[in-house]
């Protein structure tokens, strides 16, 4: 076997149940598959935060070991690893008992794809006010690289995940309804904004490549009360528009 099949049956070895004796005998071997499977699972902890906290350690820890065993890192970097985690939540039988949990988890992902994306020039403000209302209506914005955004039809996941991001704890008066989640980082900080359906219909648009007349239009169907102009603004506000490369930009 040359140095590079042995490698890589090695590293294979470490996420398999039952691994080739020969490989399974050579010098702490055990050992260093117990390290790597704990790296991996404290990289799921701390990047799914708020789902450890719901759950609990001992739970989570579980869970994690399932996922990593079906699912191992692609990557040396455990930075951004856990991205097949909040699908495997709905497979995984101990959590159909928290049908949200899954939610829960797409949401600390969210917050590490915004942590780790790159960086543009939020829409100005004050450029955007100044244009017609015809240039406005005909132009086009883009989502920032770091936001994302979801709706949540079933139950308020929003405030669900950020009160266990943040560790205060659930309110006894919370009401189960829907809701919608905007995660941007104005400030180079991630932040978690409540959203609207109507916010997330107009950064869908957007996301399509339609222009603002038509962002505008289907906010409006999913709510025909909706202020377009707060809905605007709150938006730029969280930093959650840019500019397209072939549309004019603020001087």
């Amino acid at each position: 076997m040359s140095l590079g099949s042995f490698q890589a049956a090695f590293a294979a070895a470490l996420f398999t149940a039952d691994p080739p004796t020969g490989i399974a005998a050579q010098p702490a071997f055990a050992v260093y598959r117990n390290t790597v499977m704990k790296g991996c699972i404290d990289a799921l902890a701390a990047n799914f935060p708020s789902v450890e906290r719901v759950v609990g350690g001992d739970w989570f820890r579980a869970a994690a070991a399932v996922h990593v065993a079906a699912d191992a890192p692609r990557d040396a970097s455990l930075l951004s690893y856990g991205q097949g985690f909040p699908d495997f939540l709905t497979r995984f039988e101990p959590a159909f008992a928290l049908p949200y949990l899954p939610d829960v988890a797409r949401l600390d992902r969210c917050w590490t794809e915004v942590h780790m994306a790159p960086d543009a020039a939020p829409v100005d403000a004050s450029w955007l006010a100044a244009l017609g209302h015809d240039s406005l209506g005909a132009l086009r914005l883009a989502p920032h690289p770091a936001a994302r955004w979801h709706w949540f039809a079933d139950a308020p996941i929003f405030s669900i995940w950020q009160r266990n991001r943040t560790g205060d704890g659930l309110a006894q008066d919370l009401v189960w309804q829907g809701e919608g989640a905007l995660l941007s980082r104005p400030g180079d900080a991630v932040q978690g904004f409540a959203a609207t359906r109507a916010d997330c219909a107009f950064l869908d648009a957007c996301a399509a490549g339609e222009p603002l007349g038509a962002a505008a239009t289907a906010a409006l169907a999913v709510e025909p009360d909706v202020d377009l102009a707060g809905l605007i603004a709150g938006l730029l506000r969280a930093g959650a528009l840019t500019h397209i490369h072939d549309e004019p930009e603020a001087p």
